[in-house]
């Protein structure tokens, strides 16, 4: 089989090379996808550049998302069949035109939904579900503010936060992506390369806010963080500035851009620091994982949720396509098809 193997780290033109490999075998309890199209997440991103310390040694084959039809199955799965096309979380390897993964990451889907949307599903709504319906109980007046709310993961959390009834705040770079924003549901888009999100928000509201969710880290999750009024808490999920740093001492900087809080003054503010990575969920909570998938598959199969595919691109045309995400110009999920 061929696999777009990640073979040097930095420009996205010279990073890949697409190489013949040996097409993988399901174990007990996996099952094997021939694969239609896998998408990009930033943190393939930060892969590419060697700054995402669970990413596999070079020569590595990238990818969290495949979707297609199933080739075979590993002994023990049962709920699944041969033939069906499936939306899957894939713990990398997902780069290829075959892919592996725990049966319980896979939820089948129908034969008309597009490919894009249905990758979306599988990284950037689990995860959103995950912060929004497993990390929280929000309510309908509540605030949040969402950053990189163009993004995939953006996109998906202002859907489930609007689903909720939540006052959104929607961050964004450039006049369009603000449009989108709205367009998307959030009642306030703010531009943070020409204004200060801290003070925007303040002009706009009278009271603090209950919920952040944070995809940048440093300086932003710090900012986002004096935002909170008692019981407010915040969700970081990324840390998009990372890729600002060039320098070992730069990577340190960063640290200290998030800032240091004690434990004691959290309490004594009532307030709350959350932490998601899927990784982590996937390897030590499968089940979590199929629950959220099955519930995002669930409702956008009914189109209570709509992604949104923001660029799609040929196998051959992956150093494009990362070079799109990482331009922070793109909206919604970026996929690529064989």
């Amino acid at each position: 089989m061929k696999a777009i193997t990640l073979v040097r780290t930095g420009d996205a033109s010279k990073a890949f090379e697409i190489r013949d490999t040996t097409k993988p075998v399901p174990e007990a309890g996996q099952l094997l996808i021939k694969v239609e199209a896998f998408g990009l997440n930033f943190a393939d991103v930060i892969a590419r550049h060697g700054k995402y310390k669970d990413a596999p040694p070079l020569p590595a084959i990238l990818g969290y998302e495949v979707v297609g039809r199933i080739e075979s199955l590993g002994q023990g799965v049962t709920h699944l069949q041969v033939g069906q096309r499936v939306t899957a979380f894939t713990r990398f390897g997902g780069y290829a035109e075959y892919a592996v993964t725990d049966a319980r990451a896979a939820a089948r889907i129908p034969d008309d939904m597009d490919a894009g949307v249905a990758l979306a599903l599988a990284t950037q709504y689990c995860t959103a579900w995950f912060c929004v319906e497993e990390m929280l109980h929000l309510h309908p007046g509540d605030q949040v503010l969402i950053h990189a709310a163009a993004g995939g993961v953006g996109t998906a959390l202002t859907q489930l936060c609007k689903r909720r009834g939540c006052v959104i705040f929607g961050t964004g770079g450039s006049e369009e992506k603000l449009a989108y924003i709205r367009s998307n549901g959030a009642q306030h888009a703010i531009n943070y390369t020409t204004t200060d999100f801290v003070t925007e928000i303040k002009k706009i509201s009278k009271r603090p806010i209950d919920v952040v969710f944070d995809s940048a880290g440093g300086k932003t999750f710090r900012k986002g963080k004096s935002l909170l009024g008692a019981g407010g808490r915040i969700i970081g999920y990324g840390a998009a500035e990372q890729l600002e740093k060039k320098t070992i001492f730069g990577t340190l900087g960063l640290l200290f851009d998030f800032g240091f809080t004690n434990p004691v003054f959290l309490l004594m503010a009532s307030k709350s620091i959350l932490g998601v990575n899927m990784l982590r969920v996937s390897d030590q909570r499968p089940d979590v994982l199929q629950r959220c998938l099955q519930q995002v598959v669930a409702l956008a199969t009914v189109k209570e949720i709509q992604p949104h595919v923001g660029g799609r691109f040929q196998a051959s045309q992956i150093g494009e396509a990362h070079a799109f995400l990482e331009s922070r110009k793109s909206t919604g999920k970026i996929m690529v098809s064989w």
